[in-house]
């Protein structure tokens, strides 16, 4: 799966429609340290133990690197950011049944924007396969021969759910 580079110095200031989410009951916030179990617990039934491992990786961080969606005190969506290597985005995954309500455009935004806020000029989306997703919303690029990339030859569970990048 090919990477994609993001000009954050390019990103719109606006970020999605975060107000109507919250008048849905949706609350998007960077995750606390003392719900690292609550979240990574939840990526792992999710989205399986490799990306639960990223997502562990980013509580490690002060502050922590993970941005969560919330609805009725129960994690719904996440995003990560440098948690594999510097300057990469993800992983990132809504939960099914919430998925279509643009979570997923709020957590991606959110966590690129405090990429750039700590002084990120350029964001990588690794290892992507809804590349239309992202050239739509933050017109990201492909990068060229950028397969099989940062993860080749990444090591998987027996009980791999098939959502960890190729």
């Amino acid at each position: 799966m090919t990477d994609l580079l993001v000009r954050l110095y390019a990103l719109e200031d606006a970020a999605p429609d975060i107000a109507t989410l919250a008048e849905r009951g949706v609350a998007i916030r960077r995750a606390l340290a003392p719900e690292r179990r609550v979240v990574v617990d939840w990526v792992a039934r999710e989205f399986g133990d490799g990306w639960a491992g990223e997502t562990e990786a980013a509580f490690s961080r002060t502050p922590t690197t993970c941005h969560i969606a919330v609805r009725s005190q129960s994690v719904i969506g996440f995003a990560c950011h440098d948690v594999t290597a510097l300057g990469f985005f993800g992983p990132t995954g809504v939960a099914a049944t919430a998925r279509g309500e643009g979570i997923g455009a709020a957590l991606l935004w959110s966590s690129l924007s405090a990429m750039r806020a700590a002084g990120y000029g350029y964001a990588v989306i690794g290892g992507v396969g809804p590349i239309d997703f992202y050239t739509r919303l933050v017109g990201a690029m492909p990068i060229p021969d950028s397969t099989p990339g940062l993860y080749a030859g990444l090591l998987r569970s027996s009980s791999r759910s098939g959502q960890d990048p190729d």
